[in-house]
C-alpha cells in the first residue's frame, strides 16, 4: 500500500469524493451532513491524502487547516471493496503526521451518531480521539458529535 497527497484531477479520487458525499447525504438526516464536495475540498488550506494498491485506490482524507494551531480531518472515506485491509489506518496515521509536522496543536473531527458511523468513531478512539466540545460551525446533537485529538 502507498499513501500520499493526492489529486482532486484523479478520476478515482473524485469518483470516490463523490461517493462519500452522496452516501453521508443518505445516512444523515437532512441538515447533518458536513461532507465536503468537490469545490469544498480544493481550497488551499486542505491536503488531501489517498492509500493506493497498486493501480486501485483504496481509501481518501483529508486535512483542513483551521488556524495555525488547530486543524480538522475532512472526508475520510475508504473504498467498499478494500474494507478492512488497513486503509483507513494508514490515512488517519498519514493526516495525523502530516498535522504534527505543521505544528497542530488540536485535531479535530466532526462525525454522525449512528450505527454507520462506528467503525470510524472506533478507528479515531483507537488513535486517542476523544470526545469533546463543537468546534467551528458544528454543534453536538443527537445526530453529530465532535471528537479532539490534542497533539
Amino acid at each position: 500500500m502507498q499513501v500520499g497527497e493526492a489529486e482532486l484531477s484523479d478520476p478515482q479520487v473524485s469518483a470516490l469524493l463523490a461517493a462519500h458525499q452522496r452516501d453521508m447525504h443518505a445516512v444523515s438526516p437532512p441538515g447533518t451532513s458536513f461532507a465536503l464536495d468537490l469545490s469544498g475540498l480544493s481550497t488551499p488550506e486542505i491536503t488531501l491524502f489517498a492509500a493506493w494498491d497498486d493501480e486501485a485506490l483504496m481509501a481518501v482524507g483529508a486535512l483542513k487547516r483551521l488556524g495555525p494551531a488547530q486543524a480538522e480531518i475532512k472526508s475520510m472515506r475508504t473504498d467498499p471493496a478494500h474494507l478492512s485491509r488497513g486503509a483507513g489506518r494508514a490515512i488517519l496515521e498519514a493526516i495525523i503526521d502530516r498535522a504534527r509536522r505543521d505544528g497542530v496543536a488540536r485535531l479535530s473531527l466532526e462525525t454522525g451518531t449512528s450505527e454507520h458511523f462506528v467503525p470510524a468513531i472506533a478507528l479515531y478512539r483507537l488513535y486517542g480521539f476523544k470526545q469533546g466540545e463543537a468546534f467551528g460551525r458544528y454543534a453536538n446533537g443527537p445526530h453529530n458529535q465532535c471528537y479532539h485529538l490534542d497533539m
